[in-house]
């Protein structure tokens, strides 16, 4: 299922690059919107464990996710 999530400390296209590179190869696609405040996180999300892993590994690499 496609997912979007809302992400603190993305800032610019080198954050948005960190994060593909960081996180694609085990989560798929991944595309971020720089253009909202906060910033979109949107991929495939295939549960309830992949969705707890992949906010974990986003706040390892500097970027919380803002739940709501």
């Amino acid at each position: 299922m496609k997912k979007t999530f809302k992400a603190q400390n993305i800032n610019c296209i080198n954050c948005a690059n960190m994060i593909k590179n960081s996180l694609e190869e085990e989560f798929g696609k991944i595309e971020v919107n720089l253009s909202t405040s906060p910033k979109e996180v949107t991929l495939e999300i295939a549960d309830e464990k992949s969705e707890a892993k992949f906010k974990e590994q986003m706040s390892e690499i500097g970027f919380d996710i803002i739940d709501g």
